[in-house]
């Protein structure tokens, strides 16, 4: 496997009145996510970029982490580096943000 973890953030765009990730802050937290992994150097061994829906809307902006397969929900920018420090690197995953 190339990369240890890979982070995938919705960045989908949908019509009003549905919720939508993409302009609920997905791009700030994919460049987000990139510039915390590149000051602790990690961009060689965890990936993070932008994915289409992930089909939980309800939770945007949502995320994915492999290879647990740990969705969040409602991220926002101020969560970027405790899920980097805790789960990303110390293999915590972030309860509050979990989506069930």
């Amino acid at each position: 496997m190339k990369f240890k973890k890979h982070v995938f953030i919705c960045t989908n765009d949908k019509d009003a009145p549905k919720k939508s990730c993409g302009s609920g802050r997905g791009m700030e937290l994919v460049n987000a996510f990139k510039e915390g992994l590149k000051d602790r150097n990690l961009q060689t061994e965890i990936r993070a970029q932008k994915a289409g829906c992930l089909d939980m809307c309800a939770f945007g902006p949502s995320m994915v982490v492999y290879p647990e397969g740990v969705f969040y929900g409602n991220v926002t920018p101020a969560d970027v580096e405790e899920i980097i420090e805790n789960h990303l690197v110390n293999d915590q995953p972030v309860e509050r943000l979990i989506i069930a």
